[in-house]
């Protein structure tokens, strides 16, 4: 069994039959391997490293410490555990995107060439990509069309945990987990926290989640991102105890969200970095060179919108971000300071626990307006508006923004328009929000298949 983003033992199709194969097959022994593969682990964020190392953790002491680590190229690796075990089969959850297809394939042929097969059970979605179709058998490109097919569509239950715990097999001995420095504190891992994560949330959170999601001065989310992205827990365990109600729709539509995404960067691959609307490439973002500056206050949190702050302070403190905060944050750098989206991305997943390619590079895409549901012309975050509705008594804004804490309330969010709000040394705005926002519109316009202005843009 080659474990990857699937870090549990219960609803793991591929595991049960690995299981079942090693009983019907073999002796019943299982090699339990996860492949630290440094080309995916040394381009990972520090956070991510680090949460990486506490799952598979607790992964290896829900198996009595009979995890084999293996470090190098995955053909490699897996050929050397194959012959040293004289494994009859590979099994994995398949994987969908870019890189995780080329390398299965990769290491597919290599173990055909000692005729090992590599066996694909399950995946890391409740449905997975290329099932949900148009009828005309094209993928789907708006979210509420596919939600209502992916739901007509439907999933099986979860998978049944094995009934015998097989003896796992050590064939070569397991290496220490990299040493990781994290900056930030690691939040609770493994399969058993992730179960007990969605419980709690069953018993709270999701009462007025429709509405409290939006809130990230309260505790309405599910926290649930982090265990999905490492496969902690699978996305069917949590359709199965969701009922019709209003709350419970919204969530799972939450759920679809991250396979809506799944699905879009699978039928485009090139969407990890390119936009999928290809025109709006022709947009006029500004020039790297001209940018450096407010790049860098944008990422340290000290634009001089607090909303937006307290949202990148966030992110750089705790590995994590509200999801409105996300796209407030989004908006502010990609149509208040006109630059491309996927600095953004990239800065998002060199910081986010529950850094997901697919969710991360659309969710940019859509606050953009290149990828799905675009709307250009008027999706343009206001970010006092947002943070007054969203935020309405600046506590989140206050609780990574001391420097204004002596703003009562809802003055938080204008400190420019407060005798003493610039009390505390909080930088003052580095734009004024309606003339940028102007400019977006204008250069939208610009770009509607005409010529772009290149003066000062790039084409």
């Amino acid at each position: 069994m080659w474990f990857r983003r699937d870090l549990r033992l219960h609803d793991h199709p591929a595991l049960n039959a690995a299981i079942e194969s090693s009983l019907n097959d073999g002796d019943g022994q299982v090699v339990a391997l996860f492949n630290i593969d440094p080309q995916v682990f040394d381009d990972a964020g520090t956070p991510l490293q680090a949460y990486q190392n506490a799952s598979l953790t607790a992964l290896n002491e829900s198996m009595n410490g009979k995890l084999l680590i293996r470090y190098g190229d995955p053909k490699d690796v897996l050929l050397e555990v194959v012959k040293a075990s004289n494994a009859k089969s590979v099994h994995i959850s398949e994987d969908f995107e870019p890189y995780g297809r080329a390398r299965d394939i990769a290491v597919e042929k290599e173990l055909a060439k000692i005729n090992v097969p590599l066996i694909r059970t399950g995946s890391p979605y409740a449905v997975a990509p290329f099932r949900v179709t148009k009828d005309d058998g094209t993928p789907y490109r708006v979210f509420t069309p596919f939600y209502r097919t992916w739901l007509k569509h439907g999933w099986r239950k979860p998978a049944q945990k094995f009934n015998k715990t097989p003896p796992w097999f050590m064939p070569l001995p397991s290496q220490a987990l990299p040493q990781v420095n994290s900056e930030i504190e690691i939040p609770k891992a493994g399969e058993t926290n992730a179960l007990d994560l969605f419980d709690k949330f069953l018993n709270s959170a999701i009462h007025g989640y429709d509405q409290n999601r939006n809130r990230p001065d309260l505790n309405g989310t599910s926290k649930l991102s982090i265990p999905l992205r490492f496969g902690e827990i699978h996305p069917r365990t949590i359709l199965m105890e969701l009922n019709e109600t209003k709350d419970h729709d919204t969530f799972r539509k939450e759920v679809c969200w991250r396979e809506f995404y799944a699905e879009v960067l699978a039928t485009a691959p090139e969407s990890e970095t390119k936009s999928l609307d290809q025109k709006w490439e022709l947009m006029g973002w500004d020039q790297e060179e001209d940018f450096a500056e407010r790049l860098k206050k944008w990422q340290e949190g000290k634009t001089g919108f607090p909303i937006v702050d307290a949202g990148m302070r966030q992110l750089k403190q705790t590995g994590w971000m509200h999801n409105r905060v996300r796209m407030i944050v989004a908006s502010f750098l990609v149509k208040d300071l006109h630059i491309h989206w996927r600095h953004g991305a990239d800065w998002f997943m060199k910081h986010l626990l529950d850094g997901d390619i697919a969710s991360n590079s659309h969710g940019w895409q859509w606050t953009a307006g290149c990828g799905t549901d675009a709307s250009p012309y008027y999706r343009i975050f206001n970010p006092m508006m947002q943070a007054e509705k969203f935020d309405p008594n600046a506590e989140y804004v206050h609780k990574f923004i001391p420097e204004l804490n002596h703003l009562a309330g809802i003055k938080a969010h204008t400190p420019w328009e407060q005798p003493d709000g610039y009390l505390n040394n909080y930088p003052t705005r580095m734009v004024d929000h309606s003339q940028e926002r102007e400019e977006t519109l204008r250069r939208y316009q610009a770009s509607k298949g005409e010529k772009v202005i290149t003066e000062k843009f790039s084409q």
